[in-house]
């Protein structure tokens, strides 16, 4: 019991007083499949980096609520936003592309700053240096704690001879074939899983830098034959050998520090800048509170609800908060509205049990969801990130 409140407490204090994520985990690609999106549709998203809330925004929706309880990562997309607003296409992918920009103090004080509210602006005031590549840990892929564990990771890279070349040689081949084929050659397996990274990643404190708390520990450890450390290991292998890396930037730009032009999130492609610049990023608002609570307050009703993977983070510890919060999403769903979610486990079995109110009678969730599980499956399998044991795409079925 000691030992589990004090890795809780870690996490907490770390979570709560740093940026954690630096760019978005979940690809936006099956996402915006999932969610057949229209014009009609105002989503909740929670935050993260806000990578995704941008995406988002350029299926035009009516409206993109990004929601995080860390105000921080709220401030990273309101950072992102101001650039938008304020900078052109080059100053902006240098920055959020290539990681830094070595006039960003310049840059932030004569163009940026001004275009933030005021709480934004005190935030970024003090982590200026974030962005300014002046830092050991050049690029800002490089920090916050998710970034910290990015850049440990390659500084492991160079250690193993040979190891390092054989990553860069996949990350710019042109088939499936090749990466198979650079991989088996020069045996990644045997160079990358040595016992200090297995002891490594054996460690809690090494896993709440990436955000993943004991709850998704246990779940991996009690579903998954060989627990974490071979779930990691078949993932990264699963990455490297089943999906194309042409353009899987979301394992790029940890293993690099940066994207290419060509290997980018959406929102840093030009001509996708140029349509949020021109209006579309003035559809997205942020929100510095939970989903219930944003939900109890928001006056109107959502269509799509993009969840992340954060009911893992309740379900164990905060059960009645999952609860209240489900009631909220009913409260407030637009009748056939759609939910996705993810999960460390490979079988979701604590959503459907939980009770809520409609139409004044008690039922479970289960009972109001349609779930589309062929999809989900179908989609899961081409996730370019790889992380999660599960995807889930339900509609709420309610009265109008």
């Amino acid at each position: 019991m000691v030992a589990r409140w004090i890795q809780q407490a870690c996490f907490s204090v770390m979570h709560q007083h740093n940026l954690v994520y630096n760019t978005c985990w979940e690809d936006p690609r099956i996402d915006r499949e999932a969610l057949e999106l229209t014009d009609k549709d105002s989503i909740l998203v929670i935050t993260s980096a806000g990578c995704n809330a941008l995406d988002y925004a350029l299926e035009s929706p009516r409206h993109v609520y990004a929601v995080d309880i860390n105000p921080l990562q709220n401030s990273l997309l309101e950072l992102k936003l101001a650039c938008i607003r304020t900078l052109g296409f080059a100053e902006f992918f240098q920055l959020f592309g290539k990681g830094y920009h070595p006039d960003w103090a310049k840059i932030y004080h004569d163009c940026v700053r001004t275009a933030l509210s005021p709480r934004h602006r005190e935030t970024w005031d003090r982590r200026i240096g974030l962005l300014d590549g002046t830092s050991r840990r050049k690029s800002f892929y490089f920090r916050g704690t998710s970034g910290l564990f990015a850049w440990l990771i390659n500084g492991y890279l160079d250690r193993p001879p040979g190891l390092r070349e054989a990553v860069h040689r996949i990350l710019e081949a042109s088939s499936l074939e090749e990466q198979e084929a650079i991989y088996d050659a020069a045996d990644i397996n045997q160079l990358i899983w040595r016992k200090p990274l297995r002891w490594f990643l054996r460690r809690d404190t090494t896993l709440a830098l990436l955000g993943v708390p004991r709850s998704q520990r246990n779940q991996i450890d009690t579903s998954y034959p060989g627990g974490i450390e071979q779930f990691i290991q078949d993932r990264i292998e699963r990455v490297f050998k089943r999906i194309p890396l042409n353009d899987n930037y979301f394992w790029r730009v940890y293993l690099t520090g940066s994207y290419t032009p060509e290997c980018c999130p959406e929102y840093l492609k030009q001509d996708n800048f140029y349509r949020l610049k021109n209006g579309l990023a003035d559809r997205i608002t942020t929100h510095d509170t939970t989903v219930q609570q944003f939900l109890d307050e928001h006056p109107g009703r959502v269509s799509r609800f993009v969840l992340l993977d954060h009911m893992d983070w309740l379900y164990d510890r905060y059960p009645g908060l999952l609860q209240q919060e489900w009631q909220s999403i009913v409260d407030r769903a637009e009748p056939d509205s759609r939910v996705l979610w993810r999960s460390a486990a490979l079988q979701v079995s604590f959503v459907d049990p939980l009770r809520v109110v409609m139409n004044g009678r008690s039922t479970e969730v289960g009972e109001l969801l349609r779930y589309h599980p062929e999809l989900a499956s179908n989609l899961h399998a081409r996730d370019r990130v790889q992380t999660y044991g599960s995807f889930y795409i339900a509609d709420v079925k309610k009265a109008a």
